[in-house]
């Protein structure tokens, strides 16, 4: 699936089953949500916190997908194209850190 499949598909979702999107803002703080449940995952599973029983079973790609799925819905309400704003930022990244990791001694 592409990116430009995959807001299509988050915007057929939305019209016929999610009724309509949430507003912006809503969004954006179920956006913070769902990053804050791949965090906790992430800390618990490579960091240093133990699990609790209730977070042994969290699959972490769904928990990605879940933050997928919000930010798909801000860019279909907010008129991004994320295919050509992920390329514009792949190209930025490109030319501004051509060498910079190769030239970083911490990454020896």
């Amino acid at each position: 699936m592409t990116i430009q499949e995959a807001q299509n598909t988050v915007d057929e979702w939305i019209r016929t089953i999610g009724v309509r999107y949430f507003n912006e803002l809503t969004n954006t703080a179920i956006l913070m949500e769902e990053v804050g449940e791949v965090a906790r995952i992430m800390a618990r599973r490579y960091g240093e916190q133990s699990f609790k029983a209730s977070d042994k079973e969290v699959d972490l790609g769904e928990e990605m997908a879940d933050v997928l799925f919000v930010l798909i819905c801000l860019a279909n309400q907010t008129g991004i194209n994320l295919t050509e704003a992920f390329q514009k930022r792949m190209d930025k990244k490109t030319k501004r850190d051509a060498n910079r990791h190769k030239e970083n001694e911490k990454l020896e």
